[in-house]
């Protein structure tokens, strides 16, 4: 009996040391879980990247039983080593599903890596509007001249903003209703406004990408069916050149009236088109298809639309600086004409084009980078994404006017032949053609015009036509494919963070956008749908941004706090933002925003809107004034985005909310703090005369912020 007792009491004592053994591991293992949480630099190898989860753990990190001296040693193995290790992965396990349970907001998705979250933040900031928009404003206001009040626009607007909604999503690391939610209840509405312009725009945009998948497929036809004018059958039953052809050019009447079978008019809607139809549910059936497992483990898409893009065009550049007339292209463009700048409508444009190439306000900047990691440097991300996509801008505008020089110089080659030929028969001079090559080389065009008319009809004199129609085509679907993940995962994660369908996973969520885009887009599908798409383009996606983004730099500067804000910025960074950035979010930036918001109006008010439609006897365009009821439409556009922001606030002051207060994503500051090293900030004698910070730390001009504050997490603790 007492050999019995004794072995009991060993047994209990060997049951209580393996208790508070795992009970330590317990403990343990969650200060560890949180201890990690920043200890690898961003991009270093061997290195899982992630946001606020197990994704900032390193596979490197040695495992519990070593950080406990349980695991073996050099001296050989320790008795029930094997049982105590397998006994703290045990304890790992629950610690981590403890935290998990603790902590929803951990479970956020998080990128796989730093260089998908870049590629996939270039490809959205990098579109279209990149090669059919910005060397036509080049070449149109000013050549060369044109890139000063480029990059002064860039510096005073795009780079402050690109900077501050990567920051502040990263920092509060919610979509962009939640961000701004959170930053003040009043303010919600701001980011309910950029899911709705997002929601616009991805609606009117993928119809771009049915237009290239058209063009896409009729690619590999040979001879290219825009190459020549077709052949019509008359009444006496014989075959001609359609006359509607012959007095426009093979791409142009391609373009009006093979591809769109445009309408006179926007009042003519004439038939359904079932090209554009179909066309635009194979475009938003690969949309969904890309995006429903998420746009942060769709890394294999991402490297693909791209990387994609820019190897197409490496090989435009080398193919067109090898064609005649490519020099007198590229000197055209970038010549500069120094008297412009003196021109206000050249400074209004192109603050809108920096403005809009970034792709600022939509809410996907802000959705992209609260996937970050929190100790992620978004201040270098900002400058890296914003450069390439300017020097992908100009870089763009080298192949387009390389390729738009060997056209012009073709039809210039053949009006001097024809001139000559003419000469020799003693043709009246009356008669002779007027040859004029710069005339040539400032007949381009902005946009659709640009791709789907002016490109195509070079592309149409390079031998291997089809090749190089493939591959430019390719690159435009590209080009928008990877812009619109950006701007629907704005409108999805936005829809995510307010929690209106709390049970329904993000893939549905996807789906239900994808398939109530395709039904409303089907209006696209008509005569008239190509009037449509201009309505909305010049109205939908231009003032409102400007309206948003407004807000966003007063949320940010006089509601969260500049100060609060730098100091948030230092703690994920390590380096704290200059008295320029600072300046710019406070007062440059707005006003910025401000006198382009109203030259615009003016600009619209004084010149009024108009549209090109088709005229059939000229085979040319006409310009047509909207009418009324476009105007409505137009104004209906605006203002269902932009009455969210008031509307939210007034709600709100009358006790409805019509976004539910939520408790704030965790943010280790205690941890960030000491991994930088970092002591508070005492504001110098400039900051406290420029931003009006008092000797407390609060800042003059500032509202009081209605969000939930989060706790320091070691008051947590």
């Amino acid at each position: 009996m007492a050999n019995t007792a004794h072995l009991f009491r060993r047994q209990s004592s060997r049951d209580l040391i393996q208790q508070a053994t795992v009970r330590s591991l317990d403990e343990l293992e969650l200060r560890e879980l949180r201890s990690r949480l920043v200890r690898a630099e961003n991009g270093s190898q061997n290195v899982v990247y992630g946001a606020t989860n197990q994704a900032f753990i390193s596979d490197d990190d040695p495992p519990m039983g070593r950080i406990l001296d349980i695991g073996p040693s050099a001296s050989g193995p320790r008795p029930g080593a094997a049982k105590l290790t397998m006994q703290a992965s045990i304890a790992s396990q629950q610690a981590q599903e403890a935290a998990i349970v603790e902590r929803p907001e951990d479970e956020r998705e998080s990128w796989d890596s730093k260089w998908t979250f870049l590629l996939a933040t270039i490809g959205y900031a990098v579109g279209l509007g990149n090669v059919w928009r910005f060397p036509y404003l080049a070449q149109k206001n000013g050549g060369g001249a044109f890139l000063v009040p480029y990059f002064v626009m860039l510096l005073l607007q795009g780079l402050p903003i690109f900077y501050l909604e990567l920051a502040i999503g990263q920092r509060l690391r919610k979509g962009a209703i939640g961000v701004w939610h959170e930053v003040s209840g009043y303010l919600g509405g701001i980011g309910i406004s950029s899911a709705f312009v997002s929601y616009i725009v991805a609606l009117y945009y993928n119809t771009i990408i049915a237009w290239c998948l058209i063009y896409l497929l009729h690619s590999f036809e040979s001879p290219l069916p825009w190459a020549e004018c077709p052949k019509r059958l008359f009444k006496n039953f014989t075959y001609d050149v359609e006359p509607e052809c012959v007095v426009s050019s093979p791409t142009k009447y391609y373009w009006y009236r093979e591809t769109l079978q445009v309408s006179p008019s926007v009042n003519e809607p004439e038939g359904i088109n079932y090209a554009v139809a179909l066309a635009l549910i194979t475009a938003w059936s690969l949309v969904y298809l890309c995006m429903v497992q998420g746009i942060t483990e769709s890394s294999k898409i991402v490297y693909v639309t791209a990387i994609f893009p820019y190897v197409v065009l490496i090989i435009f550049f080398f193919r067109g600086i090898t064609l005649k007339g490519a020099s007198d292209g590229i000197a055209h463009l970038f010549t500069p004409r120094w008297e412009s700048i003196l021109e206000p409508v050249v400074w209004l444009e192109a603050g809108t084009q920096i403005f809009f190439s970034l792709g600022l306000a939509f809410g996907g900047l802000i959705a992209f980078s609260s996937y970050n990691p929190a100790n992620n440097n978004c201040y270098r991300d900002a400058l890296v994404v914003s450069v390439t996509n300017c020097s992908t801008s100009m870089f763009a505008g080298v192949v387009v006017f390389s390729v738009i020089g060997f056209k012009a110089t073709s039809i210039y080659d053949s009006c001097v032949e024809e001139r000559s030929e003419m000469i020799r028969q003693n043709k009246s001079h009356d008669l002779l053609p007027v040859c004029d090559l710069q005339k040539e080389l400032e007949n381009s065009a902005s946009g659709t015009g640009l791709a789907f008319i002016i490109f195509t009809e070079a592309i149409n004199q390079f031998p291997a036509a089809q090749l190089w129609a493939v591959l430019f085509f390719l690159m435009l679907f590209t080009l928008g494919i990877d812009s619109q993940f950006g701007t629907l995962e704005g409108v999805s994660t936005s829809l995510m963070d307010m929690k209106l369908f709390p049970n329904v996973p993000k893939e549905m969520i996807t789906g239900g956008l994808c398939v109530s885009c395709c039904v409303l887009s089907m209006c696209f599908a008509n005569g008239a749908g190509s009037y449509i798409f201009q309505l909305m383009d010049s109205f939908a996606g231009s003032y409102t941004l400007l309206i948003i983004a407004f807000f966003e730099c007063i949320g940010v500067s006089y509601i969260y706090g500049l100060k609060r804000f730098a100091d948030d910025i230092e703690l994920m960074t390590g380096a704290r933002p200059s008295l320029y950035w600072m300046l710019c979010w406070k007062y440059i930036s707005p006003i910025a925003m401000i006198t382009i918001l109203v030259a615009s109006f003016l600009e619209l008010a004084s010149e009024g809107s108009s549209y090109p439609g088709w005229n059939a006897l000229t085979g040319g365009t006409d310009r047509l004034e909207w009418p009324h009821w476009c105007i409505v439409v137009a104004i209906l556009l605006i203002l269902v985005s932009i009455l969210w922001i008031p509307g939210v606030a007034i709600l709100r002051l009358c006790g409805i909310h019509v976004i539910e207060d939520t408790e704030p994503a965790w943010f280790p500051s205690a941890e960030l703090r000491d991994v930088h090293g970092i002591v508070p900030h005492e504001p110098t004698d400039v900051e406290i005369s420029l931003f009006c910070i008092r000797a407390d730390g609060s800042e003059g001009l500032c509202c009081p912020t209605y969000g939930p504050r989060e706790q320091p997490l070691d008051e947590e603790e």
